[in-house]
């Protein structure tokens, strides 16, 4: 032990006396420490101000390609995103022993077949209920305007300002009109109802084109389903080969969030769309089927369908049963056990945390997407969510790798 302790002395001594030495070492040339600072860590020969720029132009080329050609999209971004979707049980299938050619022709006959059993027996339903919304939604809108109306010629000037000195604001409510309010709120509330109902009915059939949707998007997920690994290789092969490994993980990580957001939430859409339509339809609720429909679709962005089936049971609960509150009371309840199990089953188990796709970046990238390509925006909303998302993360990643957020060597040199 003492032996070996002689041996560590000497080295430690050296250490230390190199230590001491190096204070008198010449300082580096500033010139290459500012360049260190301000052209950060070169990754794959381009700083990191010069990927950014790239990625950037890149983007908005891509923006502006989607823009312009965006009337004639629909069908072909449909039938890709079908395509991406089925690949994975194609490869599958593959591995099974199944050729590539009989495994396309084998999924998209059961696709098609599937959407063609849907149509029949759910588009019956779902036609005689719009149909029927549609008609009594005059009597609605009229009988909630009376509602509201008679809720407010019970509150009169005299019970508001007596409620308002009881909580010393007496003053607050002097020039208050109770019954001109509620008459002014139902009349400008059933105006935006009817205007809301007409705009959306306008912008689904301006915006969605049936006859291209439902002729071209097989066909294109059939050549795209054929061909995905050979086209996947073409543009492997295309990146250049300093840039391959990174842009091959950066696929990965947008692959990672896009398939396990879109299979996720297709599960909760489908579990949830089922609850409320058996349920509100179980209680008797008026287009209780319909209501479920519309909010298994909207639950592809979390909690939005949940919301549009608690606001739209209410209405037509209170409208259908009112003076009595049994009707209401049921429909509130089937809502909010289904936002229940969303919250605390559904999405946690199905989607997870690790997707990187917050809601509300969903629900931006949706609103801003339709806005800018209409429905084509609609289908690429989701994904280029996940490729701007996983973009960030990765340049968030090489942005803490780089000079410029860690101190540069011999900072205080500069001084």
């Amino acid at each position: 032990m003492a032996k070996q302790e002689q041996t560590m002395a000497p080295r430690t001594r050296g250490a230390q006396k190199a230590a001491d030495l190096s204070p008198a070492v010449a300082p580096p040339d500033h010139q290459a420490v500012a360049a260190l600072a301000t052209g950060g860590v070169k990754w794959a020969g381009l700083s990191l101000e010069r990927q950014l720029v790239l990625w950037g132009l890149t983007l908005l080329l891509l923006a502006g390609v989607l823009y312009l050609l965006s009337p004639v999209l629909a069908p072909f971004v449909a039938g890709t995103a079908l395509g991406y979707l089925l690949d994975p049980v194609a490869d599958r299938l593959q591995r099974l022993g199944a050729s590539r050619l009989g495994a396309a022709l084998l999924l998209l006959s059961i696709f098609v077949a599937f959407v063609i059993t849907a149509l029949v027996v759910l588009l019956p339903i779902l036609s005689h209920q719009l149909a029927g919304f549609l008609t009594a939604l005059p009597g609605y809108l009229q009988t909630l305007h009376g509602l509201v109306t008679d809720w407010g010629q019970t509150l009169t000037n005299e019970t508001i300002q007596a409620w308002l000195e009881k909580y010393g604001l007496g003053g607050a409510g002097a020039n208050f009109d109770a019954q001109k309010y509620f008459n002014d709120l139902a009349s400008q509330g059933a105006t935006y109802a009817g205007d809301f109902l007409k705009s959306l009915i306008w912008r689904g059939y301006a915006l969605i084109n049936v006859v291209s949707l439902v002729v071209i998007t097989p066909v294109v997920a059939f050549y795209m389903l054929l061909d995905w690994d050979h086209m996947v290789h073409i543009v492997d092969d295309l990146v250049p080969p300093r840039h391959r490994e990174d842009v091959r993980m950066l696929a990965r990580d947008i692959d990672r969030a896009l398939a396990g957001f879109v299979r996720g939430q297709s599960l909760v859409c489908l579990f949830l769309g089922v609850w409320y339509a058996v349920g509100l339809s179980a209680i008797g609720l008026n287009f209780g089927f319909l209501i479920g429909v519309i909010a298994g679709f909207l639950s592809f962005v979390p909690y939005v369908g949940s919301i549009t089936a608690f606001v739209l049971s209410i209405i037509i609960a209170i409208v259908q049963a009112w003076p009595h509150i049994n009707l209401p009371i049921e429909a509130v309840a089937i809502v909010t056990t289904g936002l229940i199990m969303d919250g605390y089953v559904l999405s946690p188990r199905l989607v997870g945390a690790s997707v990187g796709l917050h809601p509300v970046w969903i629900m931006f990238a949706l609103l801003a997407f339709g806005a800018l390509f209409g429905f084509t925006g609609l289908i690429v909303a989701v994904p280029a969510a996940a490729a701007l998302g996983a973009l960030m993360r990765f340049l968030a990643r090489r942005y803490r790798a780089s000079a410029l957020y860690r101190e540069p060597p011999y900072a205080h040199d500069r001084a």
